[in-house]
């Protein structure tokens, strides 16, 4: 299909310093939750976003030196000429697509722990150090101690362009940079040449950013990542260093602080929403900008380049969602486009030290591991014929990847609509995006005519034996249970049989609700915080009770933890922490301390319970004893996938889905080193 030419403008080159992109597709630096614990993986995975039409890939940030250590965070590392090797693989995997490559260089300051190195954590002043509840405090830098930084800083961006890096970035967003640290009074308190005045604070900034151009600037350009409200949120000290640094960079990539507000989830902001804060920068500098706002629209970004907001669409997110955005807009299929849905998922991966996930992209990390590629797909393996018991995100993505494969493809839903928990879930405050999970499946099972939808249709074990296909995929899903028991209670405390005692499920069924209304949350993440502002909204009398120390603890995975709780409060929605389900016994339900202290007992109109899900596998397993009938039937195997199988997360489901389509006919290989800690290059 031919280009828009309406998107010419994005397919322009970009002069950057020496070097220059050849379109405006740049993917910003961001972590992978693997870097040189799976070297292979990661290179892979920056690989694949270069052939995905991106004129600019970058890495994560590489630590310059052992006092700046993340661990146990992956990163990657620019210590010593040893590791010029290692890093030297992502810029040549990007260069064989035509894609520039960029290294973030940081020294994270305060946000070191240095737990390995056992050497202090270095900050302008001695302060606790920050990413931790550990009492660790950095040493006040001496003038020696600043000599030193600076020089690192320098030597590593030397490696940086031996390896082969064109665009190498001076860090001071997102609150973890030595030199955020310096420009932001409330950790500089000196009173020398480097603390006071905000050219005092900017004074290491600007000594590395000339040392950098001094010394790599003839052929790599210099890139200055700066949160505009890094100065201790001070928007007006931001455009004073914008404007006192203006001439120095090569290029100005501009976001907000901190990495949660830079990152923040679609149930919080839309497309485009740092455009108000970062596009003054433009007006300021005379360097190309990039900037980042969770852009999946091609008429969004090319409005951001047409109205002077930006020279090159920044993206993280979105190109973890589909590394193949590029691509798809210049050849005309905008409509394929795999959309983030700004769950944060991936930053989740990093911040739980695992490799990144993706809800909508089950692909990435897998590219190297697996040999999985996002686009392409090995062709059937048989004439096997595969009927999918769900419409799910499990077997709406394994449905898509059958069909892509070749194979004919039967799925067959009880329900009247596809999309099972997706669809239902997506219909909560905030998690309207999550609907494209469902949408771009679905569109691309419609282009395809080897695949049959069946919406309405119940099956049973006989039924599934009368329709002679060769496999059966059961993709059933899960219910969440009714008798309490989770991950605090062991053993049942509610009969299931309580008439005012309702689950998820329930409500999202539409099932009649009375105040006051009690939510009991083991489950932790978004699903009870989302019931309860609905209900709110609707004027219930609400309260949210959880064992844990804090309201939804695995949100603050996704770095939306402390918006759930501000919005929570703001809406009057009491919450009662460290208190565990005891009983429901008539218009009361009682709870106790967790700590063994007093107890807690609420008036109750209508109480709902996530504690934990059960699979819906009894299909599955009524399937699996029939023996020779299914032979006779010339069934071959059945299998069970997603929340049916091991209930989880969306991204878990769709990744069994895929997974599954993608082993059909196949034998697995499966490199296990790949994910395989590498040693750190210094010795200290």
């Amino acid at each position: 299909m031919p280009h828009d030419p309406r998107y010419d403008p994005l397919f322009e080159p970009v002069q950057i310093g020496p070097v220059t992109a050849k379109n405006r597709f740049y993917q910003v630096p961001h972590c992978s939750g693997a870097s040189e614990n799976a070297p292979d993986a990661n290179t892979r995975m920056r690989e694949i976003k270069a052939e995905g039409g991106w004129g600019v890939v970058c890495t994560e940030i590489a630590e310059i030196a052992h006092t700046s250590e993340f661990w146990p965070y992956p990163s990657l590392h620019l210590w010593t000429d040893a590791d010029i090797a290692r890093i030297a693989r992502m810029p040549e995997a990007m260069h064989r697509h035509g894609a520039l490559a960029g290294v973030e260089l940081g020294h994270i300051g305060l946000a070191a722990g240095n737990r390995v190195s056992r050497t202090p954590p270095l900050g302008p002043t001695s302060r606790l150090t920050l990413e931790s509840v550990e009492p660790f405090q950095s040493k006040s830098m001496d003038k020696q101690d600043i000599r030193t930084v600076r020089e690192q800083h320098i030597a590593a961006a030397v490696r940086a362009k031996a390896a082969g890096f064109d665009i190498v970035y001076a860090y001071a967003s997102h609150g973890l940079s030595i030199f955020s640290q310096f420009l932001q009074p409330s950790f500089n308190t000196r009173s020398d040449e480097y603390g006071g005045s905000l050219e005092n604070r900017a004074r290491l900034l600007r000594e590395v950013l000339e040392g950098m151009k001094d010394a790599i600037g003839d052929t790599c350009a210099i890139a200055f990542r700066f949160a505009v409200n890094e100065i201790d949120g001070d928007v007006v000290q931001g455009k004073e260093l914008v404007e006192m640094l203006k001439d120095i960079p090569d290029l100005w990539d501009v976001n907000i602080s901190d990495w949660p507000e830079d990152s923040q989830t679609s149930r919080f902001s839309k497309e485009g929403f740092q455009e108000g804060h970062v596009a003054f920068v433009k007006s300021v500098v005379n360097t190309p900008v990039v900037s980042v706002g969770r852009f999946t629209s091609p008429d969004a970004m090319l409005s951001q380049v047409k109205r002077g907001i930006c020279d090159l669409i920044g993206a993280a997110r979105p190109s973890i969602a589909d590394p193949f955005i590029p691509s798809k807009i210049a050849e005309g299929r905008t409509d394929e486009i795999r959309e983030c849905i700004g769950c944060n998922i991936c930053a989740s991966g990093e911040l739980s030290y695992a490799p990144m996930r993706c809800t909508q992209n089950p692909t990435v990390m897998e590219e190297h591991r697996r040999g999985w590629h996002p686009e392409r797909f090995s062709k059937k393996g048989s004439d096997d014929r595969i009927l999918i018991v769900g419409g799910g995100p499990a077997g709406l993505e394994c449905a898509n990847i059958l069909s892509r494969r070749g194979y004919e493809i039967t799925l067959a839903e009880a329900r009247e609509t596809l999309g099972g928990r997706v669809r239902r879930e997506a219909s909560l405050p905030g998690l309207t995006e999550w609907l494209r999970v469902v949408d771009y499946r679905l569109y691309a099972l419609q282009q395809l005519g080897n695949v049959s939808l069946y919406p309405s249709s119940p099956l049973g074990a006989e039924d599934i034996l009368d329709f002679g296909m060769e496999h059966v995929v059961v993709a059933t899903g899960a219910s969440w249970r009714r008798d309490g028991i989770g991950r605090y209670n062991r053993h049942p405390v509610l009969t299931g049989s309580e008439g005012n005692v309702l689950t998820p499920d329930d409500v999202l069924d539409g099932a009649e609700i009375h105040g006051p209304v009690v939510i009991y949350d083991e489950d932790g993440a978004y699903l009870c915080n989302t019931i309860a502002e609905k209900l709110a909204e609707k004027g219930h009398d609400v309260t949210v009770v959880v064992p844990s120390a804090e309201i939804a603890p695995y949100l603050a995975l996704t770095m939306e933890q402390h918006k759930v709780i501000a919005r929570l409060m703001a809406m009057n929605i009491r919450i009662e922490r460290l208190k565990m389900l005891s009983s429901i016994a008539g218009d009361s339900v009682h709870f106790a301390c967790v700590h063994g202290g007093p107890g807690l007992t609420l008036s109750l109109g209508t109480a709902i319970v996530a504690t934990s899900r059960e699979p819906n596998d009894s299909l599955f397993h009524q399937l699996s004893s029939l023996g020779s009938a299914l032979k006779d039937a010339g069934i071959k195997s059945v299998s069970r996938i997603g929340d049916c199988e091991a209930p989880s997360i969306i991204a878990a489901a769709v990744h069994a889905g895929h997974r599954w389509a993608r082993e059909m006919d196949i034998d697995v290989s499966l490199n296990p080193l790949c994910y395989f800690p590498m040693p750190l290059s210094e010795k200290f």
